[in-house]
């Protein structure tokens, strides 16, 4: 026994499985490496360097995304209802309310200080009182408005393309969290995976001595590693019995947890409130909104001006009044998207959204939830596989060349 551990070729045979393993743990690690990392090309484009795949495609990679979930968990006006249209309304009333009298005082400042500074007190202070008074009803009516046109004012699906396009920090985040165990098993698969390669590659090497059986054999396991595990991430699809035990891929039978993980980044830091209102009042649509808004908010001034409209008219002027309707418009606006920049109503709101989501996604099929992830590794999936083959049959030859060269 101990002449054998003193013998150096018993220990260069030991070595085959073992590094074997390695190459498999590192083909697979930069696969995954190679997958998200970098976020923009490194290299002379177009073919000499690399960009991470799904970083290069981002604005496919989003958009599959959005395809595989949002649009078969939840419409516009299913995600709006529950946002829940009473309490945007009772929200704006709550944050604008405290701060009339500011608003008033900059509007009216801004556009005919010498009236509004000559007002008597107690007319500035009706002026605040009725748009006080105007304001609840003006807000229902406009968020009511808002909620019946919804589906024609909000492209849901190209916001967030649009988001996950420009942020591809995260883009990848999304897929990392949610394949977080499948990346550290698919690298971890590869060392045990290419040390149970390296044991036939012994036994092989033992009886055949050819010098291309190691780089074929360090090829076959870069390939070979990353192949297997990918299907065992995702098959089977559904679940099947062998011998008593149920197998199914190992992405698919954490359904719900992925799902948590997913619906909480979708809702939390894309479709927010705040992002849906901006979305709404600078998207396609923008210019139907902003004039819906304008729309319900106008009639303030002729309420505000009361009886004494006629006198304000004049003072202003028909031009002078009209801009000052045109300004209250603009006012209106810039203090829809300024009353849901608070963190923690977005929050709040993302919480209603996200139990209606995550329901709805753990309910997927298995065909349609593999679409989450998959994706991530269908596209270029082959130069991947290649690059791990190339990797294993350098380290193939290496192994030869360093470890027996000293036989040839």
């Amino acid at each position: 026994m101990m002449e054998l551990l003193q013998n150096p070729e018993f220990w260069k045979y030991v070595s085959i499985p073992f590094i074997a393993g390695l190459i498999g743990w590192t083909t697979n690690w930069l696969a995954i490496k190679l997958t998200f990392l970098p976020l923009e090309f490194i290299g002379i484009p177009p073919l000499l360097g690399w960009q991470g795949i799904i970083p290069s495609k981002a604005r496919k990679m989003a958009a599959i995304s959005v395809d595989a979930t949002i649009s078969k968990i939840g419409t516009v006006g299913e995600i709006f209802d529950q946002i829940d249209p009473t309490v945007l309304a009772s929200h704006i009333i709550e944050t604008v309310e405290p701060r009339i009298e500011e608003y008033v005082d900059e509007l009216m400042l801004k556009e005919h200080a010498t009236f509004w500074e000559n007002l008597p007190t107690p007319m500035r202070q009706m002026v605040y009182d009725r748009v006080r008074k105007s304001a609840p009803d003006l807000v229902d009516n406009l968020v009511e408005d808002l909620s019946n046109n919804i589906e024609e004012l909000l492209d849901i699906k190209g916001m967030v393309i649009d988001q996950l396009s420009e942020d591809k920090v995260l883009l990848n985040r999304i897929f990392l969290e949610c394949g977080d165990k499948e990346f550290r098993f698919i690298i971890n698969s590869g060392a045990w995976l290419g040390f149970l390669f390296g044991l036939v590659q012994m036994a092989v090497w033992y009886f055949f001595k050819n010098w291309w059986i190691l780089p074929v054999a360090g090829l076959i396991v870069g390939y070979a590693t990353n192949w297997i595990a990918l299907n065992v991430i995702f098959r089977p699809l559904n679940p099947v019995k062998v011998m008593g035990i149920e197998l199914q891929g190992l992405f698919l039978k954490r359904q719900k947890a992925v799902a948590h993980s997913f619906c909480a980044i979708i809702t939390h830091e894309i479709l927010t409130i705040g992002n849906i209102i901006n979305a709404i009042l600078n998207g396609p649509s923008a210019d139907r909104a902003k004039n819906m808004v304008k729309k319900h908010i106008k009639p303030i001034v002729d309420d505000t001006a009361g009886i004494s409209k006629p006198l304000t008219q004049i003072a202003f002027g028909p031009k002078g009044f009209a801009h000052l309707k045109h300004q209250v418009g603009e006012k209106a606006i810039a203090i829809s998207a300024e009353a849901f920049s608070d963190p923690v109503f977005n929050n709040d709101r993302a919480e209603a959204v996200e139990n209606i989501m995550r329901t709805r996604m753990e309910n997927l099929s298995s065909e349609e939830f593999q679409d989450l992830l998959r994706p991530c590794f269908q596209e270029d999936e082959i130069k991947l596989i290649l690059i791990g083959a190339a990797l294993g049959f350098g380290a193939g030859l290496a192994q030869l060349v360093f470890v027996f060269g000293s036989n040839f």
